[in-house]
């Protein structure tokens, strides 16, 4: 499949390697011209702008911070028509304040759901957000294939994410449509409070990948 990482950052260099990795065409996209340069050069995976990235790709990989995520996924909404979304994004709004870091989305509210309503025509599903870029690409856990919890709209749409996790070592458990969205997205801030308690993000990874 034609793969397009939209994020420039560690989630998105290890989403566009690892499936790179697995036999994709991977095609990746910053907001800032030629960030990627010393990257695409090491990795072999073309960097181009945003619109570039969406229009020659099956499925998007929003990489992307997640108070940046709306405006984006608003001004690609048309491009993103009838596409698989992955969405990776988590809606956080500042620093950890005793372990929780704070979202921006109310209790029953979530970002996947907004971005959903600014592009009602992709087909976007939680994907990748509650974990760490470590784990995403074939994780070696002693209990053997982890699960993904996902969520989305779309069952044709989860149905290819479940075969592309698949791909990358993880089992996919389908946790129902973008209604989930915020119990999902509230698996990062469990995922990274150990670190922030402790503050001691190699003891929380022990803790969390034993």
């Amino acid at each position: 499949m034609k793969i397009g990482i939209l994020g420039s950052g560690n989630v998105g260099q290890v989403l566009a390697k690892g499936f790179k990795s697995i036999g994709h065409d991977v095609i990746i996209g910053s907001r800032e011209g030629n960030k990627l340069a010393a990257f695409s050069a090491e990795s072999g995976i073309k960097e181009a702008a945003f619109n570039d990235v969406v229009a020659g790709a099956d499925v998007i990989v929003l990489a992307l911070k997640g108070d940046g995520a709306e405006a984006i996924v608003k001004g690609l909404a048309e491009a993103l028509a009838g596409k698989l979304v992955l969405d990776a994004t988590n809606p956080i709004s500042g620093e950890a304040k005793d372990g929780i870091v704070p979202y921006f989305t109310a209790a029953n509210d979530s970002l996947i759901q907004r971005l959903q309503q600014l592009a009602p025509k992709a087909k976007i599903v939680k994907c990748f957000n509650s974990v760490g870029a470590h784990l995403m690409v074939k994780p070696a856990l002693k209990g053997g294939t982890p699960a993904m919890f996902i969520c989305g709209d779309d069952a044709d749409a989860k149905t290819t994410t479940a075969r592309l996790l698949d791909q990358l070592g993880w089992h996919a458990e389908d946790v129902g449509t973008s209604t989930a969205g915020h119990a999902v997205e509230a698996l990062c801030q469990l995922w990274c409070a150990p670190g922030f308690l402790k503050n001691d993000w190699a003891h929380a990874f022990a803790v969390l990948r034993p």
